[in-house]
Order: C-alpha cells, then structure tokens, then sequence
C-alpha cells in the first residue's frame, strides 16, 4: 500500500516549504479532527460530530461511513452541550480493548467535558460510555479548556492525557491505567503549551507521539472551521519527557510561544490544515500523519488528509 503524493521531497527551508498534496485518500472523506487506528487489517477513522462518526478503509484510500460510536446519549452530554453535540475524539488501543477520549463542549466557551468510552471491536454501537474523568467550567475557578484530549503510553508504560485549548493553552496529567481515569496519586497539572503574544492563545488539537528518544508535541495554531478563510496549520516540539517541557527546533518553550511549523495552506486546494493525529502503520512500516483540511476546488469542504511523516536530524516533516 502506498499513498499517492504529488511531491515526495524533503522541504528545502522552514520559510520555503515543498509541501506535498494529500495522499490519495476517497469516499466518505468529509471529516473534522480525524483519529486513525488499526482494527485487524483495517482504517478505522473516528471524527467530530455526529455521536463521534467512524468511517472504515481496507486499503487507507478508500473510506466508507460505518455509522455513530453511540447508540444512544449518554444523559451528561447536555449539561456541556444543549445540542449533544461531540468533538475531537482520540481512539487507540491498549491491554486488549480499544479507548476513545472525547470532547463535549459549549462553543466559545470553557464549559467542557471529556468524556472516556470503551470497546472490544472499535465499532459502531459498542461504545461503553464512562463519563466525564475531567471538565471545566467557568464557575469552578478553572481557566483552561477541558476538551481535544488525547491519550500516551509512555515507553515506560505510565499513561497520560493531553488535552486544551485556547484560554492558557495545553495541559497534560497523568492517568490510570487501570481505568483511564486521572490517576489519584499525581494529581499536578502539567502547562505543555501555550501562545504569550498572540490572542485569544489560538493553539488546540495537541497530539504527543513517541519517535527515537524523543516526544513530539503536534499542535494546530490559529483558527478552524472557517471554510476558505480558515488559517489552521500544524506545529511541533519536542522533549525527552512526556511531559516536557516541549521546545521547538529554535530552542524557544512551547508555553512561551514556541512550535515549528510542520505544514500550512499550500496552493489554492489545501488550506487550514491540522485537527492532527499520528500513527506507525506496520503494514508498509511508516509514519501517519492525519488531519483534515479545507479543499479550495471544493467550497472551502472539510476533507481527510493523510500524508507520511519522515525524520531529519530529530525532526518530522512531511511527504
């Protein structure tokens, strides 16, 4: 299996980037903030909205619609969400089972929930709701932002939770793995990220993966959902520790606005992209990066993209 890109160079420059397209990808592509994982030889695909929809792929081009992760609303929806609408999900697998973190939120504001459901299979309906490990609210003194969650296991095997965004940027605590829950014996709060000059501090969609001694922090800056007018792109740090801190490949801290950037609007086609995720696919044994972005030749749609991740001198880029 391949992915069909129109470049496959390194970019030459940081200010001058070769970016390539897309891989290839068809079907029911139409998504925000897109999860992958491995379900036996297959692409399952978890994205915003909807119950969490699930798409499938057997070869990582051609996706079709499954259906919702849930079956029903779980009643404590409604209290972050009148519209029980979900965002953001992270799907993986560990100790047998698969495990999804997602966000319900009211927009624009810190009123949030990330919610943790489980699965034997990864599919539609299975979904074992747990509710809410973590929220935020404006009325219990919290500042940040409790929605993008996303879950690491260290290589040391401790568990931890990502998450934030906008309002004082992206924190981490660590979990248990025994329930996924926030583990009641390190309860501190670790700040990963966070943009000092720019506001209202538009970074969201932390993604922390492990590669060679280092962890890499993937983060979107600036602003989604706009169609055409959306200036997403994607930005990385790294650290030795799961918990940072995380600096960028000028030395700068990512809390005080560090973050290279990894991939931005190139051509008129892809622009916007982030809502980022990433994945080692054993089947041709190559990094994943996936995303969505907003297609230029279609109306400003929220399309999937997938595009291999190579490793330069410590660093990821894009091909």
């Amino acid at each position: 299996m391949s992915l069909l890109t129109t470049t496959q160079t390194r970019p030459a420059t940081a200010t001058a980037p070769a970016w390539p397209l897309p891989g290839a990808v068809s079907g029911d592509t139409s998504v925000h903030d897109p999860s992958m994982v491995k379900v036996g030889s297959q692409y399952l695909v978890a994205s915003t909205h909807h119950q969490v929809e699930l798409r499938v792929s057997d070869d990582r081009i051609n996706f079709r619609r499954l259906g919702p992760a849930f079956s029903s609303v779980p009643a404590w929806w409604s209290r972050f969400s009148s519209s029980n609408d979900v965002w953001a999900p992270d799907v993986s697998f560990h100790n047998g089972k698969y495990w999804m973190y997602y966000s319900v939120s009211s927009f624009g504001s810190n009123n949030s929930g990330i919610g943790l459901a489980t699965s034997d299979t990864g599919q539609p309906g299975t979904w074992v709701d747990t509710g809410a490990p973590i929220f935020t609210s404006p009325h219990a003194g919290y500042d940040f932002n409790a929605i993008d969650p996303n879950l690491l296991v260290d290589k040391n095997g401790k568990w931890w939770l990502t998450f934030g965004s906008f309002r004082l940027g992206i924190y981490m605590v660590a979990l248990d793995p025994q329930t996924g829950k926030p583990s009641t014996t390190d309860t501190r709060i670790r700040h990963l990220a966070q943009r000092l000059h720019v506001w209202p501090d538009p970074v969201e969609a932390p993604f922390v993966y492990y590669k060679d001694g280092y962890y890499y922090l993937f983060v979107s800056f600036d602003y989604c959902c706009k169609g055409v007018n959306s200036n997403y792109s994607i930005h990385v740090g790294r650290s030795t520790a799961p918990d940072g801190p995380y600096v960028d490949q000028a030395g700068r801290n990512m809390v005080g606005d560090g973050g290279t950037l990894l991939l931005g609007t190139h051509g008129n086609w892809v622009i916007g992209p982030g809502g980022q995720s990433v994945i080692h696919d054993n089947a041709d044994n190559h990094d994943l990066l996936t995303y969505h972005y907003y297609d230029g030749r279609d109306n400003g749609q929220p399309k999937l993209g997938i595009n291999y991740l190579g490793w330069e001198n410590g660093w990821p880029y894009v091909y």
